[in-house]
């Protein structure tokens, strides 16, 4: 769908009321401990306005300048992820009567509707992935019943981080699909792009005036100028081949000396899925909740099976997050589990650089000692 409008920017409010008229509730990017965070917002002077940041390998900074954009600045630390698979989560729960008779009970999906308003390119590139493996491959109810009340305003992206890369791997930084709504920010408002159906619903209700050329050329030269000032890339979008002829190579000793294995990098990733499942017993003993709880590849216990561990350290954790992300997911899903949202480079407490690891591993001739 290609119709579009000019939203001026005073008529922003419109947008969240009339979302919440048709009963979504609406979260948007607002600051919050010193970073851009999705939160409950009800009116367009919580958005961040004059706010950007500053993103280098384990660096984040927001500096307020004089400016009225709302959406001038790269990503947050999360991503759509947390509101859709829950870090945390019921799944059903058991509960000891008096005669000591077990009664189990199955936790409802939350189906309350949603409407995320700033998602970016690379967001709705993981999101897309996040359903091939939640609704496709093991059909999570859980997961099914919020993404199908999920409403999304994309924002295009202007102002790339220098940890971004999401133009290396086809991402963006314009969304080409998943939105409902998509909007290139101007100083003095937006255009607005339709992408479904709900979409026009929405933008049927808000005052658009007719875009003119210039805008248009204007939000365009801005998204060229962002993919441009993209200096990192990975070496290839299909790098499975070439990582696992490599599994022996010195730079994974290298890069496990530095990581730190905290597992940041999976908790930012707005693509890992990995979780863990287990009980929570009341002090009483007469009840419990079977909980789901993100976990990560970088922790001991996700590698143990059977009475021992298969990734006992580092090397192999990281040689494992790296070769799946880049490498196996093409088995699985068809495309690389990365999105070039260069949150794991910026929230990694030692700076570690996924695209330098890649080109480091990938580059020239395997090492032949010790090679496979």
């Amino acid at each position: 769908m290609d119709d579009n409008g000019f939203l001026p920017r005073q008529a922003l409010q419109t947008l969240l009321d009339v979302l919440r008229r048709q009963g979504y509730r609406t979260i948007g990017p607002v600051v919050q401990d010193s970073v851009v965070q999705y939160r409950d917002i009800d009116a367009t002077d919580q958005l961040p306005s004059g706010w950007t940041d500053d993103q280098a390998p384990g660096r984040y900074r927001l500096t307020h300048v004089d400016s009225p954009r709302c959406f001038a600045w790269a990503t947050g630390a999360q991503a759509l992820k947390p509101h859709l698979f829950h870090a945390r989560e019921v799944l059903w729960s058991a509960r000891r009567d008096d005669t000591g008779r077990l009664a189990f009970s199955e936790q409802e999906p939350d189906v309350r509707r949603l409407a995320v308003i700033g998602a970016r390119a690379c967001d709705l590139a993981a999101l897309n992935l996040q359903d091939r493996h939640f609704l496709h491959t093991i059909n999570d109810p859980y997961y099914a019943a919020k993404r199908q009340g999920l409403f999304v305003v994309a924002v295009h992206c202007a102002y790339p981080a220098d940890t971004c890369f999401c133009a290396s791997t086809g991402d963006g930084p314009r969304a080409k699909q998943g939105f409902d709504l998509a909007l290139s920010e101007l100083d003095d408002g937006f255009i607005v792009e339709i992408g479904s159906e709900r979409g026009r619903a929405i933008a049927a209700q808000l005052p658009l005036l007719a875009t003119t050329g210039e805008q248009v050329r204007e939000a365009t030269d801005a998204i060229t100028e962002a993919a441009n000032r993209q200096f990192r890339q990975l070496p290839s979008t299909h790098l499975r081949d070439t990582l696992f002829s490599r599994l022996q190579h010195p730079r994974w000793d290298d890069v496990a000396a530095r990581c730190l294995a905290c597992g940041n990098c999976t908790s930012v990733c707005p693509t890992c899925f990995c979780h863990a499942e287990h009980d929570d017993v009341e002090l009483g003993g007469t009840a419990s909740r079977h909980l789901r709880e993100w976990d990560s590849c970088f922790s001991e216990g996700h590698g143990h099976l059977h009475g021992f561990n298969v990734r006992p350290n580092t090397h192999h954790r990281y040689r494992q997050w790296m070769t799946h992300k880049l490498g196996s997911w093409h088995d699985q899903y068809g495309r690389s589990g990365c999105v070039g949202c260069g949150r794991c480079i910026t929230w990694c407490p030692v700076g570690i650089d996924i695209t330098e690891e890649a080109n480091a591993i990938c580059a020239g001739d395997l090492p032949q000692e010790g090679s496979p």
